[in-house]
């Protein structure tokens, strides 16, 4: 009897394992996907832009720096009304005359309001 217990424990052993092997083996199956083309090689990265073509220098530039330099020469904020003066000289394409007042000879410069409705021109 001891002869045949051995053989059968590894013959019973054996059906078991078999049977666990198959249902984990026997889980979900993953196809593999067709092969696919090889991707396209990354353009290369353009060289720097081209510089933009030379622009000719706008004539009234320079009228209206140094227009605004004498409207403003005695400002106690100097830049700013630098800044201003020369808002309102490229659109109105004048600046009156002396540091302050002078405004009828200029009306666009004037009449030119800022969004408070206050005078936007020096």
């Amino acid at each position: 009897m001891k002869q045949l217990a051995y053989p059968t424990l590894l013959m019973v052993s054996l059906l078991l394992s078999s049977i666990f092997l198959q249902t984990t083996l026997a889980g979900p199956t993953v196809t593999a996907a067709p092969p696919t083309e090889p991707a396209p090689p990354k353009p290369t990265k353009p060289g720097p832009p081209a510089p933009p073509p030379p622009t000719k220098p706008d004539p009234m530039e320079g009228f209206c720096d140094s227009k605004c330099e004498v409207r403003c020469s005695n400002a106690g904020m100097h830049d700013r009304c630098i800044k201003y003066c020369g808002i309102c000289c490229k659109h109105c394409k004048c600046v009156p005359s002396g540091t302050y007042g002078n405004k009828s000879e200029c009306p666009c410069y004037r009449d030119k309001l800022s969004s408070q409705g206050k005078p936007k021109c020096p």
